[in-house]
C-alpha cells in the first residue's frame, strides 16, 4: 500500500456563490464517505486563503517572520486529502473523481517511503 497526497488548486479571489459551491461540497462529502468505506481515507482538510499564511525563515540563528504566502500565485492550494491505496492507478482514479466534482486542477503525489 502507498500513501498519496491529493491536492486541490483553486483560483485566487472570492469563492463561488453558495448556489454553486454547496452542491460541490455535498459531492465532495459523498466522495469522502466512499473513501472511508473503501478503507482508503486517512485525512482531509480545507485551507484558509494564502493571505492568512506566515512564512518562517531562520538565517544565522535569526528568525524572520513574513506575513502572506511563500509564493504569490494566481492559483493556490485550497485543500487536500491523504489516502492510502494499492497503487498510483487507484490514487488517480480517486483524484479523477475529485477533479470532476470540483472542476479544479488536482495534483497527486506519493509520500516518500
Amino acid at each position: 500500500m502507498q500513501t498519496y497526497l491529493i491536492s486541490i488548486y483553486q483560483p485566487a479571489g472570492p469563492p463561488p456563490p453558495a448556489e454553486v459551491l454547496e452542491p460541490v461540497m455535498c459531492d465532495l462529502a459523498d466522495l469522502q464517505r466512499d473513501l472511508i468505506d473503501a478503507g482508503a481515507f486517512v485525512f482531509s482538510a480545507p485551507l484558509c486563503p494564502p493571505s492568512t499564511a506566515t512564512v518562517v525563515r531562520v538565517s544565522d540563528g535569526d528568525v524572520l517572520l513574513t506575513d502572506g504566502p511563500f509564493v504569490e500565485s494566481k492559483e493556490f492550494l485550497g485543500g487536500f486529502t491523504v489516502i492510502t491505496v494499492a497503487d498510483l492507478d487507484a490514487a488517480l482514479a480517486w483524484a479523477e473523481r475529485m477533479a470532476a466534482i470540483t472542476t479544479l486542477p488536482v495534483e497527486v503525489r506519493p509520500f516518500q517511503a
